[in-house]
């Protein structure tokens, strides 16, 4: 140990013997008074007579320490001083002055200065008021680099979270993917129809000018708006003959399953809000809680449009599938009632081969990646 503190001592004296001191002094013989001591202790000095050749000489780069006097030539050298300390903050900055004035120092001080000394002082005085400013400049270059280096690491840091979480994301959504399969292979009738729903979920929100990140919501929730037919027995879920009023009760309980499930879930809470309210109609007519107009969560009201467009243009055994022209008719004439008037408007201008281009591609296993791929999936369906 005490090698070690030997060396940096040594280290330190030798950082001091070389340091680069420039003197900004328009009197030659004042200046002379300066160089000599410090020249003689091992440091370089190189004079200034005005703020000009100064800060030319700040811009050459190389000084460790400034010395100016009150009066720098042609300028203030409080002004000096501030002009110093906005190019190199941590380059330290010795007042030179005559005036015993406090408010002088403290002006000095708040403008960038670190030390002052009064004239007249002897040789001891300006070495050891040198050697503290090297010292505190020395100092402030440690704790610059240490701050540069802290940013880093905390940039670092940050990214390797954020790849982290969307790794975790990522994996969350590939677990609802397969939750999702799950559920086409109970509900055999309606297979695909989650990923289409979806993908027309996410095309109209974009054309909404909707956030990606509640996109992702709505993303979710539409994918998993039937989560809750899991609950619902085989029996009632797959008769191909009308439900009595009783199996009609109990289909439309998957909402709320639905919802206790995934509100169990931190990052699907939006999802669920969606998944609960999917059957509700901008009329309030839906289910379960009869919810009106703007009462319904946005996500819920694009959900609808898209899930209509999805029923009407699939095959169901109680019916064959109808155009998508015949979609449109349908979505609109029901605009108001079923359907928010707002996100019909919308639907309406997108063209209808989009919807049937969009369709394709989530049938094809080699364009489909996932139903939450939000920035890639309804890309081409933004009208």
């Amino acid at each position: 140990m005490r090698e070690t503190k030997s060396s940096g001592t040594e280290r330190d004296e030798a950082r001091r013997r070389k340091a680069r001191i420039l003197l900004v002094e328009k009197e030659a013989r004042a200046a002379a008074m300066i160089c000599g001591p410090l020249e003689d202790h091992g440091h370089t000095v190189q004079v200034a007579s005005s703020s000009g050749e100064a800060l030319l000489a700040l811009s050459e780069g190389g000084i460790d320490l400034v010395l100016t006097d009150i009066v720098a030539g042609d300028l203030n050298g409080n002004v000096l001083v501030e002009q110093i300390h906005e190019r190199a903050r941590s380059l330290p900055v010795v007042m030179v002055t005559a005036v015993r004035d406090i408010g002088v120092v403290i002006d000095s001080m708040r403008r960038g200065a670190c030390d002052y000394l009064l004239k007249p002082f002897d040789r001891d005085q300006l070495l050891s008021t040198v050697e503290r400013a090297l010292d505190h400049g020395h100092f402030l270059e440690e704790s610059q680099a240490y701050q540069q280096t802290l940013e880093q690491m905390v940039l670092a840091r940050t990214e390797m979270l954020r790849h982290a979480l969307e790794d975790l994301e990522h994996s969350y959504d590939v677990m609802l993917e397969a939750l999702g399969d799950a559920l086409d292979l109970k509900d055999s009738e309606t297979e695909g129809h989650s990923k289409r729903v979806t993908a027309y979920a996410i095309a109209l929100a974009r054309a909404m000018s909707i956030p990606p990140a509640e996109i992702k919501v709505i993303a979710r929730g539409a994918f998993l708006h039937d989560i809750g037919k899991m609950a619902i027995p085989d029996g009632i879920l797959r008769k191909s003959g009308l439900l009595s009023e009783e199996e009609k009760e109990l289909m439309r309980e998957h909402c709320m399953r639905g919802y206790f499930v995934l509100r169990k879930i931190p990052f699907l809470t939006g999802a669920a809000e969606i998944v609960f309210c999917h059957q509700e109609h901008f009329d309030g007519n839906g289910y379960p809680n009869r919810l009106l107009g703007e009462e319904i969560p946005i996500g819920a009201r694009i959900f609808a449009v898209a899930d209509a467009l999805d029923a009407i243009t699939s095959d169901r055994p109680y019916r064959r599938a109808r155009s998508f022209d015949e979609a449109r008719e349908e979505i609109l004439r029901c605009s108001g009632t079923q359907f928010d008037p707002a996100a019909v408007e919308v639907f309406m201008k997108i063209p209808t081969q989009i919807w049937q281009q969009l369709r394709s591609e989530v049938g094809s296993e080699n364009t489909w990646l996932s139903p939450f791929d939000t920035a890639e999936a309804p890309r081409k369906a933004k009208p």
